[in-house]
């Protein structure tokens, strides 16, 4: 017989297997065509709308003395997430190399919803998992990113986001009236550099040219050229040009959710390029329970960036009084990201009352968004 807390534990760690709900909806698809394509989008944002509204916020926040061993439910999703995304994606492309019955339109629908399963679910686990210190934990990251073509986002998150956070350094964070699809581009580009200019620098400090073999750009590179000839062996060219789509709908849906994460947020600049200590202020919270489930806690995003090494069951919810909430989950916030005006209607009063509580005493917010501070 199974012992009671056990039993508790699995119950508690299962609402976090939501992300499982998806593949199916991605097999009706492609053996379905038609109408069914739109199953996965639908039930990606409009079902999760719908279950937030319905099971609203989950504040309770968990023991932080409990052990590792008592969190192995919940970090068996994200073990064994790796394995099921690489049969969605190439699976889907080997199908759909061969089905007649998907047109060309039905196809680009098709690999739209196995973007959603690999940015919404893949790269959000693949972040959990990059944080950990255990080498396969790593190493699963690293091939998630690799699926979806982004693998340099592990540097950039841990050394440049992780340390720049909130200050004109770090480009995933949103200016203030920055509208996404200016932000969107930006952030391709910056970040890439920069992911490589912080490698680059830390194998200078320790006399070694950026071409050194410990490098792991050079992985990034070899893995995304594998899934590139996977995709090819697979599907031809068309099953090439699929998987790149599948990965920049990934890639949209990672830096929709990096752009709400901290827009408008800055930290107090303390003159000689420093600045205050990371706290929870600095990073939008949701405590919407059922996006909370399907993205593993993400929008405890205020606690993440906190306490970066806590694991996701373990993160902590802050109120209003410590950190900055979101009107609603990531699901209707990406959503509105996406309408310009309606993103600055919603979220620019509350960064001027962000502004107001915590730092009443700036006048200027000019310097924190050019970096050029008189002190």
């Amino acid at each position: 017989m199974i012992p009671a807390t056990k039993v508790a534990r699995l119950q508690s760690a299962l609402p976090f297997w939501a992300s499982l709900a998806l593949v199916p909806l991605a097999y009706i698809g492609a053996t379905n065509g038609g109408w069914t394509l739109l199953l996965l989008p639908i039930s990606a944002w409009g079902l999760f709308i719908l279950l937030d509204a319905i099971t609203g916020e989950n504040t309770e926040n968990a023991d932080l003395t409990t052990a590792e061993d008592q969190l192995v439910w919940y970090r068996l999703i994200t073990l064994i997430w790796f394995p099921i995304q690489f049969l969605v994606i190439f699976g889907t492309i080997w199908y759909a190399a061969q089905a007649d019955h998907l047109n060309v339109l039905e196809k680009i629908v098709l690999f739209f919803g196995v973007g959603i399963i690999s940015g919404t679910v893949g790269i959000n686990y693949s972040h959990e998992l990059m944080h950990q210190k255990n080498k396969l934990e790593r190493w699963l990251g690293d091939l998630l990113l690799g699926t979806v073509m982004y693998g340099h986002f592990r540097s950039e998150h841990l050394l440049v986001h992780h340390r720049y956070v909130a200050t004109p350094r770090d480009a995933v964070t949103a200016r203030y009236n920055e509208g996404f699809h200016r932000f969107f581009p930006r952030v391709l580009w910056e970040c890439y550099v920069s992911a490589f200019q912080a490698e680059k620098a830390m194998l200078a400090r320790k006399g070694l040219p950026w071409w050194h073999g410990s490098n792991p750009f050079w992985r990034y590179w070899a893995l995304q050229a594998v899934f590139l000839a996977l995709a090819f062996a697979l599907g031809g060219w068309a099953g090439v040009a699929l998987f790149l789509y599948q990965a920049f709908i990934a890639v949209w849906q990672l830096e929709l959710v990096n752009y709400i994460e901290h827009y408008g947020l800055t930290r107090r600049h303390l003159g000689g390029g420093k600045y205050e200590h990371v706290l929870p202020r600095h990073s939008w919270n949701s405590a919407r329970a059922a996006s909370n489930w399907l993205l593993i806690n993400l929008q405890r995003h205020s606690d993440h960036h906190y306490k970066p090494d806590r694991r996701f069951p373990l993160l902590q919810n802050h109120d209003e009084t410590e950190a900055p909430q979101l009107p609603y989950g990531y699901p209707v916030m990406t959503l509105a990201a996406m309408i310009p005006p309606l993103w600055r209607r919603v979220m620019n009063p509350r960064v001027r009352d962000w502004r107001r509580q915590y730092y009443p005493d700036v006048d200027d917010w000019t310097p924190y968004k050019t970096g050029r501070h008189s002190t």
